[in-house]
């Protein structure tokens, strides 16, 4: 397809919303080719259930993947954390490009910290990951479940247009920064605070894993480093036995070691109530990073992490 002779267009499946557009056209620009964008609706985004109530994993997806296997679409541009830990077998990963910043941010009225907000804030999220790590830390804050697009949140502290009925809503960085909100971010939340979701603030790439032409045109936008990052992160996802929904926060970062470059991976498992909590941490080799994944999800689960995730694993 990147050859002078090939005329085929490339058919880019994604989500509807105004942060999966914003990723895709990411990826239009980076591959520079003629496109054709096709929206597809998810059982996500037709509900406004919680991801709890939802079923979790696969709910930003299936959809995606069914037209990408009928042959729909040629590639599916996906937000990693949403994807299943297990693989499809007739679809690749045929990239996942250099990450966004992982981090939470505080989106708070009258631009406040975390530190600041006062006794009893109400403080919305739709993910029971953030809720369970913002009771742990014992700021007495009234955690709030919420369902809605970037901007909904956003108008809900009054940054965006709306009736403002929350004191802070907490958003992933890397989506704020693609919609090019970020001024909006009133604090970026240090991981020893608040762990983000495992391959959150990546990209995944799928196409049909017999598309050699499409695969090819792919791999230039792969990132190892982040590649290896997430794969640490997914692995231990798979080992606790957890979905997207579950109470799990991880990060890892590639950094030189003694003897080459070295995966360092964070995770914790909070009890959803903010009562308990275990984290723990590991290295390892880039070249074996699934591995560092499994023997802390290992350690995490001898220190009774699935009792903490409880219905949810």
């Amino acid at each position: 397809m990147s050859s002078a002779t090939s005329t085929r267009v490339l058919r880019i499946g994604t989500r509807a919303s105004a942060l999966a557009r914003a990723q895709t056209g990411w990826v239009i620009n980076a591959l520079g080719v003629p496109v054709e964008v096709v929206a597809i609706v998810t059982s996500g985004d037709r509900s406004a259930e919680a991801l709890t109530q939802l079923g979790g994993t696969g709910v930003f997806v299936s959809a995606l993947r069914t037209a990408l296997e009928a042959g729909e679409i040629d590639v599916a541009v996906h937000s990693f954390k949403d994807l299943p830990t297990k693989p499809e077998e007739r679809i690749a990963l045929a990239a996942v490009p250099a990450r966004e910043d992982p981090r939470d941010a505080l989106v708070a009225r009258d631009g406040l910290t975390l530190a600041e907000l006062p006794r009893g804030a109400r403080v919305g999220t739709g993910a029971p990951r953030r809720a369970a790590q913002l009771r742990a830390l014992g700021l007495d804050l009234d955690v709030v479940a919420i369902r809605g697009n970037v901007d909904t949140r956003l108008g809900r502290v009054g940054a965006g247009g709306g009736p403002a009925d929350l004191d802070a809503v907490v958003l992933a960085c890397a989506g704020l920064r693609r919609l090019g909100r970020a001024d909006a971010i009133t604090e970026v939340l240090d991981p020893i605070q608040m762990l983000p979701a495992p391959a959150q603030g990546a990209l995944a790439l799928e196409c049909r894993a017999d598309d050699a032409e499409v695969l090819a045109l792919l791999a230039s936008l792969d990132h190892a480093d982040t590649r290896a990052a997430v794969a640490a992160e997914r692995a231990l996802l798979e080992a606790l036995e957890a979905g997207c929904a579950a109470p799990v926060g991880a990060l890892a970062e590639i950094a030189d070691g003694d003897v080459g470059p070295e995966v360092f991976l964070r995770a914790t498992v909070v009890a959803v109530d903010g009562s308990d909590a275990v984290r723990r941490s590991a290295t390892g080799a880039i070249t074996d990073a699934e591995g560092v994944g499994r023997r802390l999800a290992a350690e995490l689960l001898a220190d009774g992490a699935d009792q903490l995730m409880g219905s949810s694993r």
